[in-house]
């Protein structure tokens, strides 16, 4: 089981990059180019990926010869939680599914009950580690 898919790694790994070069440097826009470069990322799925960024709020757009992507939202405001639901939707550990359908024992689960808790644990945990504190 992997819970960071490739989208949610690269996507993150460009915006600590850029968090990082913001704060040391005060730069503010970021070409697809220097993110592949510095990053070792492959360039077409880097541009999608932050186009999705772009869609979801987090990521200004600049087209054009001068263009690339600049943040919308301070890294600060972007944590890993909101990463994860941008690529992979909501983060549920378990989805209590048997054979394609609700679990009838759902209610009364004593596995379900102990891994709801675990999961709101972990999204407490990623919603409270950002952008900025990743580039520091």
């Amino acid at each position: 089981m992997r819970f960071i898919t490739r989208d949610t790694d690269y996507a993150l790994r460009a915006m600590v990059l850029m968090a990082r070069a913001l704060r040391q440097e005060g730069r503010k826009v970021f070409t697809v180019e220097e993110i592949v470069l510095e990053e070792k990322l492959p360039k077409v799925f880097l541009r999608r990926i932050l186009q999705k960024l772009a869609e979801k709020n987090m990521l200004l757009s600049y087209k054009g010869k001068s263009g690339g992507f600049s943040f919308l939202v301070k890294p600060a405001r972007i944590s890993i939680a909101n990463v994860i639901r941008v690529f992979q939707g909501e983060i549920e550990l378990t989805n209590c599914l048997l054979k394609g359908k609700i679990c009838p024992n759902r209610p009364e689960c004593k596995i379900r009950k102990k891994i709801k808790a675990l999961n709101s644990r972990v999204v407490k945990d990623l919603e409270n580690i950002n952008i900025e504190e990743l580039s520091e």
